[in-house]
């Protein structure tokens, strides 16, 4: 529950102190899907900061790791470059999450809760960012 706790928090910080666009929320079958993507490199360092400190909260020592709570979860990190940083954390039952990157500099978190939620993300090239926070019913 800290994690879920810590993951809204750092999305409504951001959202509110007006540092990222979110794409619309979607609630379609049982999913509710928020993707945010900084605008500019202001924001791009906001969010990483935000991925930082998660990664020392949980004891992060790697440029990429992945949390499990929960059964029939599945997870996956797969990167090509220097420098980039991928996270994904599942609460719940039944998740699917890869983060892929290539290139350089990358840094990306997925965070899926309930249950039953499918996130792919891709990033190619250099520098890109993003938070996606997913929540199945």
């Amino acid at each position: 529950m800290k994690t879920i706790a810590l993951a809204l928090t750092l999305a409504t910080a951001t959202l509110s102190a007006g540092a990222l666009a979110p794409m619309p929320a979607q609630a379609d079958g049982g999913s509710l899907a928020i993707q945010l993507n900084p605008r500019n490199a202001d924001e791009a360092r906001a969010l990483r900061l935000g991925l930082a400190l998660y990664s020392v909260h949980q004891d992060v020592r790697t440029n990429g790791h992945v949390t499990q709570n929960g059964v029939n979860n599945a997870a996956g990190i797969a990167q090509r470059g220097r420098g980039s940083r991928a996270v994904i954390h599942q609460e719940g039952r039944g998740h699917n999450g890869t983060v892929t990157q290539r290139g350089r500099n990358h840094a990306h978190g997925l965070f899926q809760f309930g249950r039953g939620t499918e996130g792919h993300v891709v990033q190619r090239g250099r520098g890109r960012t993003g938070v996606t926070i997913l929540y199945g019913w």
